[in-house]
């Protein structure tokens, strides 16, 4: 399944606020075009290369034909983890091996996950605590913990995706320049230089920093933007250093994250496809989580081609996120 990379007619859901921040599924039975809104229901999966509702196997066949699949969320949607769950329960189902990374999960804690996933440490706080849970992402574990749970009961590997929170407040102060030189960073392998900078990426990434956070001066927000890049390049490395090392095609690597890191396969899905390269099966799902009287929220994401696929689930307790901007 190829991956979209699409200039967006107007600006998605904010991939820098998630920086600032972190700084039973029923198909429909047949194809339906999707022109008009009444259409919109919970449930429904959208090809948007077809531009139309389709049956819910069509996306089991995707993720089953996938070497990746990347799985953007709102984070704290009850829904989306389920989606997620059935997502990797469909791989197990088609005999493959899932192997599952979380943006909410960050390098400097993947000794903690390891313990936690092998019994090596059976109590939750102690887990939480080794994988430096609190220092990088700091929301309530019980949202997530579903995930973990279901990795450690069928005993798959499970992998921090994010850069250590104080590397990136780090970048977001200083910049990219000269990061390879910091002794706290060499560990970790980073490149020195850094990649050169995504002209397609900036544009889109830099246009939704400015709509969600006005009146700021233009080097605070290069370094913002700045920061985007490290996460979304670091994020990539973990994806693309397991890929390589993988023992065989009946493995698939699940990368479970916040929506705005898959949008139009330029945050971290082209960097994947730029680090490994050569070319991977790549799909990705943009979970949406309907609210039946703003359908045109799904009309945008179909207009601006967000993803391969948008399944559309029940609203969180955050109710309705609205854009930057509106």
């Amino acid at each position: 399944m190829a991956m979209w990379h699409m200039t967006p007619k107007r600006t998605s859901k904010s991939l820098a606020c998630t920086l600032l921040v972190v700084l039973g599924i029923i198909s429909a039975t047949a194809c339906a075009t999707v022109q008009s809104p009444s259409r919109y229901q919970q449930d429904q999966v959208l090809n948007l290369a077809q531009q139309a509702v389709v049956p819910f196997a069509d996306l089991q066949s995707a993720l089953l034909d996938a070497d990746i699949v990347y799985i953007g969320e709102s984070h704290y949607t009850p829904s989306h983890i389920e989606a997620a769950l059935r997502v990797l329960q469909i791989l197990l189902d088609g005999g493959r091996t899932p192997i599952l990374g979380m943006e909410m999960f960050s390098w400097d804690g993947q000794s903690g996950l390891d313990r936690y996933l092998a019994d090596e440490i059976t109590s939750v706080e102690t887990f939480l605590g080794e994988s430096q849970w609190k220092n990088n992402w700091g929301g309530k574990y019980e949202d997530y913990s579903p995930l973990v749970d279901f990795a450690k009961k069928h005993h798959f590997k499970l992998l921090g995706l994010n850069p250590p929170r104080p590397f990136v407040r780090k970048v977001a102060q200083k910049g990219l320049p000269g990061i390879g030189a910091d002794p706290d960073l060499q560990k970790w392998n980073i490149p020195d230089p850094f990649p050169a900078d995504d002209p397609e990426y900036r544009r889109v990434i830099y246009e939704q920093i400015e709509k969600c956070h006005g009146g700021m001066k233009p080097e605070v927000y290069q370094k913002i933007y700045e920061a985007s890049v490290f996460r979304d390049e670091g994020m990539a490395s973990v994806i693309t250093t397991t890929s390589r090392v993988r023992a065989a095609t009946l493995q698939t690597f699940v990368s479970y994250t916040g929506a705005g890191h898959i949008q139009y396969g330029l945050p971290i899905p082209k960097r994947v496809q730029r680090q490994l390269g050569t070319p991977v099966k790549q799909v990705t799902v943009y979970l949406h989580a309907l609210d039946p009287e703003h359908p045109e929220d799904v009309k945008q994401l179909l207009e601006e081609r967000i993803a391969d696929f948008v399944w559309l689930t029940a609203l969180g307790p955050q109710g309705r996120q609205p854009r930057c901007g509106e």
